[in-house]
């Protein structure tokens, strides 16, 4: 082969900056972003996360300071997880008209009301045992989660939310929330349904951000076995059966494959929870010096956009909006 004379050279279109953003075929925007938010009963508290450097929990008074961030980067949307002060075993703090999240709702919607705000619908932050759902005999009981739940997501509603996230991985949670804010007259809600949510040790750091660890067992019950794949394309068929609006694989980077697959099986929104885990190895290599967290960053959520999802939830959100913004 004569060299001089090749017709294709990849090369060519990697020659410059321009040419490279040109041909590019993935793209980050902050319209991408979920951007997840912890909240806490008290005054004045803004309490660092020590296993997540650079977040925090905030008290609803001190919410302002972080919306203000999230509405100037142009990020659309937030997703809360309420700290309850009380927790029982029943979790009652997650349905209670003046519950934590329903307060940070109401004041989130006050203060910024175009942000789109998601609210996580689980038990295990409201629990004095830590499981996603009502406990009996060292057993999660499904339907009587159902219930609780379903209460839950009409309280969020109803103090303002403006999509719902089951994230308990019970059997038909789509269903019966569904039914229940049909009931209440509000049909016009979505529901992002967290599908294929792993029992991964990716939520280590979010468990200690949260104060969500289970008491006693693990969750290996409820939450998907991290080797399949054949069944997370099953209950991401169910939650759209049962009326999801929008489906959701949980991890991300450990379940790219999972995405690819979702999002070549189904057409529905789909996004993809980048988790604590995955935040806090980065943070805590760049602490180190050994990796360019910028570079990894962008590299990551590039990675997880072109396996397929539209939605990315990250704790990198911000950092991401504002490099973009640079």
């Amino acid at each position: 082969m004569n060299l001089n004379q090749l017709l294709h050279r990849p090369r060519r279109l990697r020659h410059s900056n321009a040419l490279r953003n040109l041909v590019q075929e993935t793209r980050l925007h902050p319209h991408d972003f979920i951007y997840p938010i912890f909240i806490v009963e008290g005054q004045n508290l803004k309490q660092p996360i020590v296993s997540m450097p650079e977040q925090f929990r905030w008290s609803v008074d001190r919410l302002p300071e972080i919306l203000d961030q999230v509405v100037q980067a142009d990020i659309q949307a937030v997703l809360l997880f309420g700290i309850p002060e009380v927790k029982d075993a029943v979790g009652t703090q997650a349905y209670a008209e003046t519950g934590i999240i329903q307060q940070a709702i109401r004041a989130i919607k006050k203060k910024s009301p175009n942000l789109l705000v998601v609210g996580d619908v689980c038990l295990c932050e409201y629990t004095d045992h830590g499981h996603c759902g009502v406990l009996e005999n060292g057993d999660v009981v499904n339907d009587a989660t159902l219930e609780l739940l379903t209460k839950s997501a009409v309280s969020q509603v109803l103090a303002g939310a403006d999509v719902v996230a089951p994230s308990a991985m019970m059997d038909g949670q789509v269903a019966a929330i569904r039914a229940g804010l049909d009931v209440q007259e509000l049909k016009h809600i979505p529901i992002m349904g967290y599908s294929a949510k792993y029992a991964s040790a990716f939520y280590g750091p979010f468990r200690e951000a949260a104060e969500s660890a289970p008491q006693q067992g693990n969750r290996a019950g409820y939450q998907m076995d991290p080797p399949n794949i054949r069944e997370a394309i099953r209950e991401i068929e169910l939650d759209l059966n049962e009326g999801a609006d929008m489906i959701m694989v949980k991890p991300a980077l450990s379940y790219l494959d999972v995405i690819q697959q979702a999002r070549q099986t189904f057409n529905a929104p789909l996004a993809a929870y980048n988790v604590s885990g995955e935040y806090s190895m980065i943070k805590a290599a760049s602490q180190q010096g050994w990796i360019d967290e910028q570079r990894i960053v962008m590299e990551t959520l590039t990675s997880i956009k072109r396996a397929g999802a539209d939605i990315l939830i990250s704790y990198f959100a911000l950092d991401v909006a504002n490099w973009l913004r640079a």
